[in-house]
C-alpha cells in the first residue's frame, strides 16, 4: 500500500514543544512507513525567514536528504492596524491541500501531520476518494473536526517510546 505523508511543520513545531520533545523525522518515516517501498512521498510545509537562518537551512537540507519533499514559503510581516503590533505569517495549508489532490492516484494512505480545523473538508473528501486518513498531532492541539474526518488518530506524546526504539538521525 502507497503511503503520502503531509507535515504542518509549524504545527508539529508547537506541538513538539507541548510535548517537550524533539520529534525524530527520520524516526517517524520509519514508523508510519516501516519498508520503504511503500512510500510514496513524505511532504513537509514551512515558512522560511528570509534571508533564511543557517540552523533553519540545515534542517530543511536534512529532511530533503531523509526523502521528503521541502515546500517553503516566506514568512511575511503584517502589522495589526489595531494593536501596532507586528505578525509573522506563512500559511501552506492551500498547498498542502493541492499537494493532496494532485498526487492522489498515487497513494492509497494519507498521514496528516496536523491538528489545524481548516484541513476537515480536505479529508473528508479524499475519504470519499477511497483514500485511508490518519491525523497525527497531539492533545490541546487537534481540532475534534479534524479526528472526526479520519480513519483513525494517532496522539503523539503516546508514540515517544516507540520512536525511541526506531533508527533515527
Amino acid at each position: 500500500m502507497k503511503v503520502a505523508l503531509f507535515v504542518d511543520g509549524v504545527n508539529m513545531f508547537y506541538a513538539q514543544k507541548k510535548l517537550g520533545w524533539h520529534l525524530d523525522y527520520k524516526r517517524i518515516l520509519h514508523y508510519f512507513v516501516p519498508d520503504p517501498e511503500d512510500l510514496y512521498n513524505a511532504f513537509y510545509y514551512t515558512g522560511v525567514q528570509n534571508p533564511t537562518e543557517a540552523k533553519e537551512e540545515n534542517f530543511l537540507n536534512a529532511l530533503t536528504m531523509m526523502g521528503y519533499t521541502v515546500r517553503r514559503k516566506k514568512v511575511k510581516v503584517i502589522f495589526d492596524l489595531d494593536s501596532g503590533e507586528e505578525i509573522r505569517k506563512a500559511n501552506l495549508d492551500t498547498e498542502m491541500v493541492v499537494d493532496m489532490f494532485n498526487t492522489v492516484e498515487n497513494y492509497q494512505r494519507a498521514i496528516i501531520f496536523s491538528g489545524d480545523s481548516d484541513f476537515e473538508r480536505a479529508l473528508e473528501l479524499l475519504r470519499t476518494r477511497g483514500k485511508e486518513v490518519i491525523v497525527v498531532s497531539t492533545r490541546g492541539m487537534v481540532a475534534i473536526e479534524l479526528i472526526n474526518s479520519a480513519d483513525r488518530y494517532y496522539d503523539l506524546q503516546y508514540l515517544r517510546e516507540d520512536f525511541e526504539k526506531l533508527p533515527g538521525t
